[in-house]
């Protein structure tokens, strides 16, 4: 069985509610010195009138607390567990982010979807690596770098469009929230499959496609008959 687990590092303020920086600095060092995971500090949630808003200033964010500070990023991250502690000691609230194309990529899917997978490819006994789950009801599975690549050939060459299903895939150039970020006013990103020892090695894009594809068509057709 499935368990999805509790946000993590998220406690109740007076009227806002705080990540508690010290459990993402821990995590940013975790990713940085047991997974070889570069990581680099995004923005983070402060208290405005009693609201939520991003330290970006921009009110109507769309990631509010979890984004790029700023578009020259990907020349910030560390995969220096030293680094890491020092950045978030500099700024404890800041959002943990990991870049994708690196270390991994990411194959985002529907949450629908991605349960619906999990339990296929469980049965399946298919490697999995690690895989997060979003507050806006998204799935991303760590594959091998190079996935985002081929991905959409993969899905056309079994019949799908990408698009139209929903799966997409982050590599170079692109990164991922990940657990405890909060994103305001959602939740906190959270792990539905852990990274662990048994996990460290990734599965190749073809491993996961199948199932993914499959899962993805199921629940855009399922969206599509409860349309009135």
């Amino acid at each position: 069985m499935l368990v999805v687990e509790e946000p993590i590092g998220v406690t109740e303020a007076a009227q806002v509610p705080q990540q508690r920086g010290d459990h993402l600095l821990d995590a940013a060092v975790r990713y940085a010195e047991e997974r070889h995971w570069d990581v680099f500090p995004g923005t983070w949630l402060e208290a405005v009138d009693g609201a939520e808003r991003c330290s970006c200033g921009e009110p109507a964010c769309p990631r509010p607390g979890a984004h790029a500070p700023r578009p020259d990023w990907a020349g910030g991250a560390t995969g220096s567990g030293a680094a890491a502690r020092r950045l978030w000691t500099r700024q404890p609230r800041a959002s943990v982010l990991l870049p994708t194309g690196r270390a991994f990529d990411a194959l985002d899917v529907p949450e629908s979807a991605g349960f619906l997978a999990l339990a296929r490819m469980e049965r399946m006994d298919v490697t999995l690596g690690p895989v997060t789950r979003t507050p806006d009801r998204r799935m991303l599975f760590f594959v091998l770098p190079g996935a985002a690549a081929k991905a959409f050939e993969l899905v056309r060459a079994l019949g799908w469009d990408a698009a139209a299903i929903d799966l997409t895939a982050r590599g170079e150039g692109h990164y991922i929230a990940a657990p405890p970020t909060r994103v305001g006013g959602r939740g906190a990103v959270q792990w539905a499959r852990r990274p662990t020892h048994a996990n460290r090695w990734l599965p190749e894009v073809e491993e996961l496609i199948s199932p993914l594809s499959y899962a993805c068509a199921r629940a855009a057709a399922d969206a599509r008959t409860r349309v009135p």
